[in-house]
């Protein structure tokens, strides 16, 4: 390997599998994670927890300089209420900003032993790694999501109608989609994988080759 750090970049809408792939994909690799999503959970967090709202940019960001990894780990960042939170206060740019250096330090800097990171969120490969080694774009239909969304949380005991999940998440992807700052796209020259139609083996037996050929012409 050489002195730069291997970076993989996983983009991709709520609820697409793109976190449980990179989590899979970092213990296969050896590769050092950061769920970048649970950066916008936490602000929300905190925002919630002092009774602010989190449509206000500067109660917003005053909340992300506040963030830090051991953070992630809190449970009560799962939440439906956090969620939700995240997805408004993810719009603010002041927020985005404010969460930049962390989520870049990370990618330059993995904890050791990792030799390499992996990020995944919503501008990883567009905005927060442009430079990384594999970028990825993971999507799947919203009725596919909505699906699989309803069946982890009812596996979690959670009360869940099928035409609610999904119109929450057509709102998220608007709102990732529309924002002026850091929208959701795929980088040009990413790797679009439609998980529609598979099953979270394929998924990562396909990702995890392709990774695999850009790690032999890296070291």
């Amino acid at each position: 390997m050489t002195g730069r750090t291997f970076v993989i970049a996983i983009d991709g809408p709520a609820a697409s599998g793109k976190s449980t792939l990179a989590r899979r994909l970092a213990q296969h690799f050896g590769f050092a994670h950061l769920d970048t999503g649970a950066l916008y959970r936490a602000t929300a967090f905190l925002v919630l927890e002092q009774g602010g709202d989190p449509a206000d940019p500067v109660t917003a960001a005053r909340a992300a300089g506040l963030v830090h990894l051991r953070l992630l780990l809190d449970p009560r960042l799962r939440g439906e209420a956090v969620s939700a939170a995240a997805s408004i206060v993810a719009a603010i740019p002041c927020v985005r900003r404010a969460l930049l250096d962390l989520q870049r330090n990370f990618a330059a800097h993995p904890p050791q032993p990792a030799e390499g990171a992996i990020l995944d969120g919503r501008d990883i490969g567009s905005v927060v790694c442009p430079e990384a080694e594999v970028k990825l774009f993971v999507t799947a239909s919203a009725e596919e999501r909505a699906r699989r969304r309803v069946e982890e949380l009812r596996r979690q005991g959670a009360a869940a109608i099928l035409e609610d999940v999904l119109q929450d998440l057509k709102e998220r992807d608007a709102r990732d989609i529309e924002r002026r700052a850091a929208p959701l796209i795929a980088a040009p020259d990413a790797a679009v994988i439609d998980t529609t139609m598979l099953d979270a083996d394929a998924v990562f037996e396909r990702v995890s080759n392709l990774i695999a050929r850009a790690l032999a012409v890296q070291r």
